[in-house]
């Protein structure tokens, strides 16, 4: 069995999307695959709700309850590796990591980001995009580097801007492609059909447009 770990920090809606796709494309039986835990650097968010409602172990481990990053990550490391994880996914999980934790996961790590990289690194993206007249905008699926939002791109989803977005509009149709995109991807790294090859993701056995979603 191939378990994935997933972290969060928030409203887990990208957590839902993954664990609604596992149950309806039988995952466990068809990879065979499971999401074997949740664990959140904050207590109390809508995502761990989510956790328990699909039967998923979760667990907190809150960041500032630690004296350093590194001793954060160790705490981690340390509930993540119980599952020998196939992959870790950040599932919207809002910190930035050390060299150490993300060499440690190295070809396992993956990480949704809301902008078609390497447009948009870091926080606002939506603002971002509208602010500098883009006519196209979006998500990807990456695997993580030490630079932040830099690592090798797996795949994007790609929405049109269009002239009377707001950056609420423009963030909830992005979100929308994000819950199809970064199941599928994470199914693709489970399969070895995209594996990190020193620094670059080489894909096999996907259909090409597969990796650029245009919505419509």
């Amino acid at each position: 069995m191939n378990n994935i770990v997933c972290l969060i920090s928030g409203r887990g809606s990208n957590l839902e999307a993954i664990l609604r796709a596992a149950r309806d494309e039988r995952w466990e039986s068809a990879l065979p695959a499971r999401i074997a835990a949740v664990v959140s650097n904050r207590a109390g968010v809508p995502g761990l709700a989510i956790a328990r409602e699909f039967c998923v172990p979760a667990q907190v481990i809150e960041h500032g309850q630690f004296a350093s990053r590194e001793a954060f990550e160790a705490a981690l490391i340390e509930a993540i590796d119980v599952h020998a994880p196939a992959a870790v996914v950040l599932a919207g999980f809002m910190r930035v990591l050390t060299p150490h934790f993300v060499e440690h996961y190295e070809g396992r790590l993956i990480n949704i980001h809301p902008s078609l990289l390497p447009m948009f690194p870091g926080l606002a993206t939506h603002r971002k995009a509208l602010a500098a007249g883009v006519r196209v905008h979006g998500a990807t699926v990456h695997f993580v580097s030490n630079d932040v939002d830099a690592g090798a791109i797996i795949a994007q989803a790609v929405v049109p801007v269009r002239p009377d977005d707001t950056e609420e509009a423009l963030a909830a149709r992005v979100l929308a492609q994000e819950h199809r995109l970064l199941p599928r991807c994470v199914r693709w790294v489970i399969e070895g059909r995209v594996r990190l090859v020193r620094g670059r993701a080489v894909v096999e056995g996907v259909d090409p447009a597969e990796l650029a979603l245009f919505a419509r």
